[in-house]
């Protein structure tokens, strides 16, 4: 569902799925080949969302932000890089994801925290507020810490989980079934 609130409405670009049973309000702006799957919320009323390139965002996640006030004049927008994967039921709040980022099952990333590109959070993981990461690494907990330099596989799985999402959002546009090999 793609709702506009006040004078604001969401811009979707060309190639973007967005389930029927998602919700899509506000000052949103998803780029090319994005996927928002059943029951995601990306809810940009009191301040903007950003969605890069290739990026999904998986079933029960929810994306917001925080208003602009006199403690905080430009609030917490979200802004999300390319080819990131979210996903199930995390939660992204005013923060900041750079490129080639998976954010684990469960994972909660809070206002002004900073993922830099070549991350991967672990499941059920707590991003604290303001928190910066640095790249290339694994991180898990709650709250997080950095666990390992990740290895050549993980940093080629980033991207690869980006393109998986991009074939599976083409064959529900097209609807194509998906067939799975025995």
């Amino acid at each position: 569902m793609l709702q506009n609130y006040l004078n604001a409405r969401p811009i979707i670009a060309e190639r973007v799925y967005i389930h029927e049973l998602s919700a899509v309000i506000g000052e949103v702006t998803i780029s090319e080949d994005c996927s928002i799957w059943p029951g995601a919320v990306v809810r940009g009323d009191v301040n903007t969302i950003s969605i890069g390139k290739r990026t999904n965002i998986q079933d029960q996640s929810v994306l917001h932000v925080t208003h602009k006030s006199k403690m905080n004049p430009n609030g917490f927008p979200l802004l999300v890089g390319s080819d990131v994967t979210i996903g199930h039921r995390v939660t992204c709040h005013g923060c900041q994801i750079a490129d080639r980022v998976l954010l684990g099952i469960g994972s909660i990333i809070l206002d002004g925290a900073y993922i830099p590109g070549d991350v991967i959070i672990g499941a059920h993981s707590l991003v604290p507020a303001n928190k910066v990461l640095q790249s290339g690494y694994l991180y898990y907990g709650s709250p997080v810490q950095k666990i390992r330099p990740l290895t050549q596989q993980e940093l080629e799985f980033l991207p690869y989980s980006a393109a998986h999402y991009v074939a599976l959002k083409n064959h529900y546009l097209n609807n194509d079934p998906v067939v799975a090999e025995n």
